[in-house]
């Protein structure tokens, strides 16, 4: 087994030798692997999902390399991948395949989407910048400092040797963007510019991106009033919070993959240190945090059996949605006053 670990490090610390060789090994096996090579990310999948996905396997196959992205894209997603290069699942694996899960936290089966990897048995690289990834692949690459996986494909792209073109840099630009909230968030560092920078000397289209980001259906609108009508805040004003149930999906013809932004969008309110969006499911909910910096999201998370960043994080609790609300309350409130607000 080859182990390729990044520990919790600064931005700056990316650039060390340590980290660029981790990079060049985990590039060189990729490009050596004789066989086909999957690719999977998580469930659910955002930007930096995608993007980190479909930018690896377009640098790929200008090698020449058998290689195919699984994902369900998400609706404002589909303007991204062109036909036919992401399949939606696996059925069976081919023989001598190798996997790379990108964006995975903790390298978890069941979080990863697209094909069943209890019934793999071939090797495993993990690329990930989740803090709480368990380094459980035959080769990880794993360093929280990063604000997306899509930067960490970046220097992989670079290792692999490839020639850039806008068709490889423009994903892994959606996928930087995606997850530093389109360069707003906090985690948005300079390392981060001149990851950005440099993709766009590549030829990625940030225009285009931020256009395409930008469209919503009527239905998006219509789910919008659902989910003020139901926003909250605790006593203390610190979160805020909104629902979102079958219910009010059959009112506005909406999905489950049209909630997950909302919880940026409720995010903005002043005050507020912590953001949660429950997708009630019924007897399971799905729990979206953000936070302003001050606590950590991904402790909250950690605590109902799920796991992220500091600034963004999730979990899925099987449970009904009063009891999921009652653990949400009691692991936040830890938070805050491990944090000094409360």
């Amino acid at each position: 087994m080859v182990v390729l670990i990044l520990g919790a490090m600064t931005a700056q610390n990316t650039a060390e030798p340590r980290y660029a060789q981790l990079v060049q090994a985990a590039a060189a096996h990729l490009k050596s692997h004789p066989g086909p090579i999957v690719i999977l990310a998580h469930v659910d999948p955002d930007g930096d999902a995608l993007g980190s996905c479909l930018g690896l396997q377009r640098a790929l196959r200008t090698l020449g390399k058998d290689v195919q992205l699984y994902m369900q894209v998400p609706r404002y997603l589909t303007f991204l991948p062109q036909e036919g290069e992401v399949l939606p699942r696996l059925d069976v694996w081919p023989e001598g395949a190798l996997a790379a899960v990108l964006d995975v936290d903790n390298t978890d089966l069941a979080r990863v989407a697209g094909a069943d990897l209890t019934a793999f048995a071939g090797p495993v690289v993990n690329i990930d910048h989740h803090g709480t990834n368990r380094r459980e692949a035959a080769v990880s690459l794993v360093d929280p400092s990063q604000a997306a996986a899509a930067m960490m494909i970046k220097d992989v792209v670079d290792a692999l040797g490839v020639a850039w073109t806008g068709e490889i840099a423009t994903p892994l630009l959606l996928g930087t963007s995606t997850d530093t909230g389109s360069f707003r968030f906090s985690n948005t560092t300079p390392q981060v510019l001149r990851t950005a920078a440099d993709l766009v000397e590549h030829g990625a289209n940030l225009g285009w991106i931020n256009d395409q980001m930008a469209r919503n259906p009527p239905r998006y609108y219509a789910l919008l009033r659902e989910v003020l009508d139901q926003m909250a805040f605790s006593p203390d004003g610190l979160i805020v919070s909104s629902q979102v149930n079958e219910a009010a999906l059959a009112r506005t013809g909406s999905a489950w993959e049209d909630v997950e932004a909302y919880v940026n969008t409720i995010r903005n309110a002043d005050g507020a240190e912590l953001a949660v969006m429950f997708k009630d499911y019924g007897e399971r909910v799905k729990v979206s945090l953000r936070s302003r910096g001050r606590v950590s999201a991904q402790n909250i998370a950690v605590a109902l059996g799920g796991g992220g960043h500091v600034a963004a994080a999730g979990a899925s609790v099987d449970a009904p949605y009063a009891e999921t609300v009652q653990r949400f309350e009691a692991a936040a409130d830890a938070e805050l006053r491990r944090a000094g607000l409360r």
